[in-house]
């Protein structure tokens, strides 16, 4: 499974290139980039230019976000329709296969209103990624304080989504697998077991403080190996359904940490080591 990051929780690491020469210097094989920041460094430099700076460092672009508003108006969301094309078309000549959005668990809209759009818009959205061998990776969001913070609940459960994905019949829409929100959830070992590999698009991992599950906070979040998540048991399972695809870390935090991006970094490289050796990985 290869080692990955997103910017939340490394500070200040500048361009994309300036962040794909730190993840590759700590030892990192992928990185989470926005599909508008892929096709303005194509622009400027080149799509050979772009493509020998990753080959020189060995770093992959592991996903972009899904920048249409699928959450709001119709207008919104069909005024995104061509920008995500032209992601898509970005991210693909980059060798980048997934694009992720997250699932909050609950909505200001009447549930079974935003149930119906939001299976047609994301169905949409998968049949434009479709094309560029993009899959579509759904992130279900598990802590208890969002569950309440809007109007009606929605979907926050690892079924549930499974049920959604299938519903939505596209087949290049799978799971964005969180180890937060397996947590938040109080699922087991086994529940990820029961999961074939090919329904997991991109995991994310971090870690959690030791206060009941109940009041864990979604931007609270520890380094990997610094809280109370099983990851090595997370990590094992992944490896026994025979997932081999990208790690990422994300650390969501009430305010911007203040160490220097090379220290967080660090930092990340020693928890990544710390869990891959507790899950026998390395």
């Amino acid at each position: 499974m290869l080692k990955g990051l997103t910017r939340a929780g490394i500070g200040s690491v500048g361009s994309i290139e300036e962040f794909i020469q730190a993840a590759a210097k700590h030892g990192y094989e992928a990185i989470a980039a926005d599909g508008k920041e892929l096709e303005q460094w194509i622009a400027n430099r080149g799509l050979t230019g772009a493509q020998s700076i990753l080959k020189e460092y060995a770093v992959q672009i592991a996903t972009i976000g899904l920048s249409v508003q699928w959450r709001t108006t119709e207008e919104e969301f069909l005024a995104g329709l061509p920008n995500l094309a032209r992601h898509a078309e970005a991210a693909a000549s980059l060798g980048c296969t997934a694009c992720c959005t997250y699932v909050l668990p609950s909505t200001d809209h009447a549930s079974a209103h935003f149930m119906a759009l939001a299976t047609r818009r994301l169905r949409t959205c998968a049949q434009i990624l479709a094309p560029y061998g993009i899959s579509l990776g759904l992130e279900f969001v598990g802590p208890h304080h969002l569950r309440t913070n809007w109007k009606n609940p929605f979907i926050w459960g690892l079924q549930e989504t499974v049920d959604w994905i299938e519903t939505i019949g596209e087949r290049n829409v799978g799971l964005l697998f969180d180890s937060y929100h397996w947590y938040t959830n109080e699922l087991e070992v086994d529940d990820i077991l029961k999961l074939d590999a090919s329904q997991i698009v991109l995991v994310h991992i971090n870690d959690a403080p030791n206060v009941p599950v109940a009041e864990v906070l979604d931007n609270d979040r520890l380094f990997p190996g610094e809280g109370v998540i099983d990851l090595a048991g997370f990590l094992q399972a992944l490896n026994q359904i025979g997932y081999r695809g990208v790690i990422a870390q994300e650390i969501l935090t009430p305010k911007p940490l203040e160490e220097p991006s090379e220290k967080l970094l660090k930092r990340s490289q020693e928890a990544f080591h710390k869990v891959y050796r507790a899950a026998g990985l390395e």
